[in-house]
């Protein structure tokens, strides 16, 4: 049974992923932050099997040689650490671009020096595939397409600027050192919350249902549901034909359009009702499904199945 590293272990993605790793039966090593805030990791450790196969281990995005422990003898290494932006932080490139980029290549010289890495997932985004002038003309957008460096600085879209050029430097440097690496592009996630606390994802959800914003943001976006996102990953590292980068996406709607489903099935709440004026992130487009379908990938699970799991673990959680 291969043995996983999976960096950012508290993420949305991360969590799910250990705990679907740990369901399967695989030894897990979790990196983190701070091992010892019980507060953010204590719920790693109640997973099924977490006591006997589950090793949660100290790193640092933006030191070199941090994550050598947590590699050193796993089989295959999923990196799904990397920053989402605060909103109203003025400080990008530290907090947001570096760690994205630096913690990449951190990441990937860890897994160069140790000899049992077969192969390395990464988590990108959409976000580095559908940030580009012409989007209307060339959509449907597949796995050829790249974000415009340029068009994201020109909108001030800093976290698809970080995930497209962290992306193409972990593909450099794969290429450089004959990494087996295989990246997976999801759009925005949705579904149950697992951690006690939302991550910055679940937090604007929230915040639009309860209308706590004042606007709801004016972008039109893919979605996609945990769970097919996490399949996605262990698909990406354990079917022997998966390669390249891997969209993963459901159904693409401007947030207007997830609003008025949400009034219609739960008419109780504030919701947002104003648009914000932000330009560069409307754009209509679609993505192509067709590579992830054609290893033999489920179909999607649809936004209505992702927002109701969303929706009903904020009440169960007592958030809403």
């Amino acid at each position: 049974m291969p043995e996983y590293c999976v960096t950012g272990g508290t993420g949305f993605i991360a969590a799910y992923l250990v705990k679907s790793l740990l369901d399967k039966g695989h030894i897990v090593r979790a990196t983190v932050r701070d091992p010892e805030d019980d507060g953010k990791v204590g719920f790693l450790k109640e997973f099924n099997g977490a006591k006997e196969r589950l090793k949660i281990m100290k790193t640092d995005l933006m030191i070199e040689g941090s994550f050598d422990e947590a590699i050193h003898g796993v089989d295959g290494v999923f990196h799904t650490a990397s920053p989402v932006l605060v909103p109203y932080d003025n400080n990008v490139q530290a907090t947001l671009i570096d760690p994205c980029i630096k913690g990449t290549l951190n990441v990937l010289n860890s897994c160069t020096k140790s000899t049992s890495v077969k192969r390395v997932v990464l988590t990108s985004s959409c976000s580095s595939i559908r940030y580009r002038y012409d989007v209307q003309q060339v959509s449907p957008l597949n796995e050829s397409h790249w974000s415009d460096p340029e068009y994201c600085k020109r909108y001030n879209l800093w976290y698809a600027y970080a995930k497209t050029i962290g992306e193409k430097e972990a593909w450099r440097v794969a290429e450089e050192r004959g990494i087996d690496l295989v990246v997976v592009n999801p759009s925005f996630v949705v579904g149950p919350l697992l951690a006690p606390q939302p991550t910055s994802t679940l937090l604007l959800i929230l915040a639009i249902v309860k209308g706590l914003r004042g606007e709801y943001p004016n972008t039109t976006v893919g979605f996609v549901h945990i769970d097919d996102v996490v399949a996605a990953h262990v698909l990406a590292m354990e079917n022997s034909r998966a390669s390249g980068r891997l969209v993963c996406s459901s159904s693409v709607a401007h947030w207007s359009e997830i609003i008025e489903m949400l009034k219609v099935k739960y008419p109780s709440y504030p919701h947002e009702n104003k648009c914000s004026s932000q330009e560069g992130d409307s754009n209509p487009h679609s993505m192509d499904t067709s590579k992830i379908a054609q290893l033999g990938f489920p179909p999607l699970k649809t936004v209505e199945h992702m927002f109701d799991d969303c929706i009903k673990s904020f009440q169960e959680k007592g958030l809403l």
